[in-house]
C-alpha cells in the first residue's frame, strides 16, 4: 500500500485527527486561554457550516481548532491537501516547486506558492545552541547563488566574480551531522567573525578553506585547520571540508534545478527548507514519516500572512 493512500491525506476528519495527535498528543488545549480541563468537541456538520476539528473551551467559552495559533491558521484549502503538501516537501530531497504543487493538489498557483512558504516557515528551527561544545570539528564555508538585484540590476552585465550573487554561509557539526545556514550581506572579516563566534563554542575545532576572513577568528578556538584548495588540496585525512561541500551540493542542485529563481527576500525560507531536510535525514535517524511529523510539530506559534510572506 502506498503512503499516499493513508486516510489523513484524503479525508478531512482523519486529517484533523492526525494533526491533533501530532500537536496535542491526545489532550486538546485551548488556543485562546491555554485551558485543557473542560474542552468539548463539536460534531462536524458541513451542511450547517460546522467545521471539522472544532472544539469549545469550557473556561473561556471560545471555539477553536488545532490550526489556530499555527501557520495553518485561516488556511482556505482543506487540511488534507495541506498535509499532502507537507509530505511532498519533506520527502523530496531537492524540494518540489509551487507549480508542481499547484498541479498535484489541483489548487491555484498562488495558493500553492503561499502554502509552500507556510511549510518552510514551519521548518525554521531558530536553534541558537553553539556547535562544537564537545570539542568536535565544525566545518564552516560559504557558497554563492543567483543574482542579487540590489547589487546588480536586471539587464546589467554581470561580469566575473561573486560580489553580485546571494551569499550563503553554513556550518556543519561533524559529530552530530547537523548544519546551520544563513544569508549574509557581505563576507568581510568582521561579518564572518561575528557569525563564527556566535555559532561556535570555544572548545570546537574550526575547519575552513584558506579564505583570509577566517584567519583572525580562527585563533579564538581550540584549533583551526585549513584546507588549501588553491594548492590542489582537498583533504588531509580528517582535515577536509567535504561534509559541508556535500550539503551545499544538495542545496544548489535544488535551487538551480527545481526552484531556478529566488529573490533575496524569500531566500531565507528556502535555506531553512534545505537545512531542515539535511538535519532530519536518514543518516541522522529520521525517515520520511518522521520528517513529516517534525515539520508539522513546527507549525505551532508561527504566523504568516500572504501580505507579509516576504
Amino acid at each position: 500500500m502506498s503512503v499516499h493512500s493513508k486516510p489523513y491525506f484524503h479525508d478531512e476528519e482523519a486529517a484533523f485527527a492526525f494533526l491533533e495527535e501530532v500537536i496535542w498528543g491526545g489532550q486538546p488545549v485551548c488556543a485562546h486561554c491555554g485551558g485543557f480541563e473542560r474542552i468539548s468537541k463539536i460534531k462536524a456538520n458541513p451542511e450547517k457550516r460546522v467545521r471539522y476539528g472544532l472544539h469549545k473551551c469550557g473556561q473561556c467559552k471560545k471555539q477553536f481548532t488545532v490550526k489556530v495559533g499555527t501557520v495553518f491558521e485561516h488556511m482556505r484549502i482543506p487540511l488534507h491537501k495541506a498535509l499532502q503538501a507537507v509530505y511532498l516537501m519533506t520527502s523530496s530531497k531537492k524540494g518540489i516547486s509551487a507549480h508542481q504543487l499547484h498541479r498535484v493538489l489541483e489548487v491555484q498557483y498562488r495558493t500553492a506558492w503561499f502554502l509552500a512558504h507556510r511549510i518552510r516557515e514551519a521548518m525554521r528551527s531558530g536553534d541558537l545552541a553553539p556547535f562544537g561544545s564537545d570539542g568536535g570539528v565544525v566545518e564552516v564555508d560559504e557558497t554563492f547563488i543567483g543574482n542579487d538585484r540590489t547589487i546588480k540590476p536586471k539587464g546589467e552585465k554581470k561580469g566575473r566574480g561573486y560580489h553580485h550573487k546571494h551569499k550563503v554561509m553554513a556550518l556543519v557539526e561533524r559529530n552530530t551531522g547537523m548544519t546551520r545556514m544563513m544569508i549574509v550581506d557581505d563576507l568581510k572579516a568582521t561579518t564572518v567573525g561575528d557569525i563564527v563566534r556566535t555559532n561556535l563554542a570555544k572548545e570546537a575545532t574550526l575547519m575552513t578553506d584558506e579564505a583570509a576572513y577566517y584567519t583572525k577568528v580562527g585563533r579564538e578556538f581550540a584549533a583551526h585547520e585549513i584546507v588549501r584548495h588553491n594548492a590542489g588540496e582537498y583533504g588531509r585525512g580528517e582535515f577536509h571540508t567535504n561534509t559541508i561541500e556535500g550539503s551545499f551540493s544538495i542545496f544548489k542542485r535544488g535551487m538551480k534545478g527545481v526552484y531556478q529563481h529566488c529573490a533575496k527576500k524569500h531566500l531565507h525560507r528556502y535555506v531553512a527548507e534545505f537545512e531542515f531536510r539535511y538535519n532530519n535525514r536518514i543518516a541522522n535517524g529520521c525517515d520520511d514519516a518522521g520528517r513529516n511529523v517534525r515539520a508539522l510539530a513546527g507549525i505551532v506559534g508561527k504566523r504568516l500572512t500572504y501580505r507579509t510572506a516576504p
